[in-house]
């Protein structure tokens, strides 16, 4: 009797070790299975999404040849050239090395793409000298109707200029095609920095950097909705000196007040805007003798507006010492209107890019940007430090 139940619970054991063995196995090999095509087609500035449904203890690997260009199990892919890609995935699990192979054909689209800006998302500038002139505002423009004209400004080859005021004025454009993350430099905006012949201060003039942010149409709709935007990390982004998360509130003036007059011949008032940060420091912008119209935003009708971002320092001097010659530097790299239009030095990478915490982020390529003021600063008769955006453009572009 107790032979019987000794074997009766010896094959249960196996059947069920044996049930178990099996089911394991087969999970391990449907884990193992990879769904790759022979060949993947995609037109060039377009991203290819392969995404594979595998184990998180999984190694993945894709390559180019030798070149490795991701270690996930997404891979985004874009190419600004026609040419045919061998694509292989590694996959290793249990120290099991699987490789697979594709290949991925970039073709020319079927419509015609330009390599500068191509729509006009947003546009409000801060307070300025040339706010409600650069562009021209007319009495009775709507929000819509004044960033049509940025539209009209900045679409195409054939561009104007836009100045966007003071500290956290700013602009959002987009293209009509994804910009390539690749090796190196990526894209360039345009501004009106120059560097003068300074014999003590090397990349010095007028330098109004800009920062830039910029965002990958993830959800494909070709608005900048619900795509996360992430900050160009230049050369100041690190620095003690730049103050993250700074804002600042401008005061609708009153325009029939009588000016107070300041020292100088061009301080036509003194007191006219006032403004408040959010470090619990106030004061007014100068209204000059140059420019007499409203520094306010005509379409804005609240009675305040409050900015925000990246504060840099500030980068303009008194050259002369007697407040007749100001001269404002370059930073480094990664703004806009931070260095000449045909420097490389007004390039930039997108592998700058970070999160909201400072993380590196890798994105396959961009589709919009956004530029403000990086500066709170005035510069004494040449007024506030405000970026001026002329147009951007790819740099793959043929």
């Amino acid at each position: 009797m107790n032979s019987t139940k000794i074997l009766k619970a010896t094959f249960l054991f196996l059947f069920l070790f044996g049930i178990t063995a099996c089911q394991t196995d087969k999970d391990e090999e449907t884990e193992s299975i990879v769904v790759l095509k022979q060949s993947y087609t995609i037109d060039r500035f377009k991203v290819l999404n392969i995404a594979l449904d595998l184990s998180a203890d999984a190694k993945i690997k894709w390559r180019i040849n030798d070149s490795v260009i991701s270690n996930t199990a997404q891979l985004d892919f874009i190419s600004p050239y026609l040419k045919s890609y061998p694509l292989f995935l590694e996959v290793e699990k249990n120290g099991v090395l699987k490789i697979y192979e594709s290949k991925i054909n970039v073709i020319k689209e079927a419509g015609t793409y330009s390599k500068y800006i191509s729509n006009v998302f947003d546009f409000r500038p801060a307070v300025g000298q040339f706010t409600n002139e650069i562009p021209q505002y007319a009495a009775g423009n709507t929000e819509a109707q004044v960033i049509a004209l940025a539209k009209k400004s900045l679409v195409g080859s054939n561009t104007t200029m836009i100045s966007l005021g003071g500290f956290g004025g700013y602009v959002v454009f987009g293209f009509d095609h994804t910009i390539p993350n690749l090796k190196g430099n990526d894209f360039k905006v345009l501004g009106n920095a120059f560097w003068g012949n300074e014999a003590n201060e090397a990349r010095s003039g007028s330098c109004e950097p800009g920062i830039i942010l910029v965002a990958y149409d993830k959800n494909k709709n070709g608005k900048p909705d619900e795509d996360e935007w992430y900050e160009i990390a230049g050369s100041e982004y690190f620095k003690n000196t730049t103050l993250k998360n700074y804002s600042i509130t401008y005061f609708k003036p009153d325009e029939s007040k009588t000016g107070v007059a300041g020292n100088e011949f061009w301080q036509t008032d003194v007191e006219y805007i006032k403004w408040q940060d959010n470090l619990g420091n106030s004061g007014y912008k100068t209204k000059n003798n140059f420019h007499i119209q409203s520094y306010y935003p005509l379409w804005i009708s609240d009675a305040s507006y409050t900015l925000k971002g990246t504060r840099m320092e500030n980068n303009f001097y008194d050259q002369s010492g007697t407040g007749n010659y100001w001269v404002g530097k370059s930073f480094e790299f990664g703004y806009a209107d931070n260095a000449p239009n045909n420097d490389d030095a007004s390039s930039i990478d997108i592998s700058w890019a970070v999160d909201k915490n400072g993380n590196y982020v890798k994105l396959p390529g961009i589709d919009f940007i956004k530029v403000y003021t990086g500066i709170n600063q005035e510069a004494g008769w040449l007024g506030e430090v405000s970026t001026e955006v002329a147009g951007a453009y790819d740099l793959y572009f043929d």
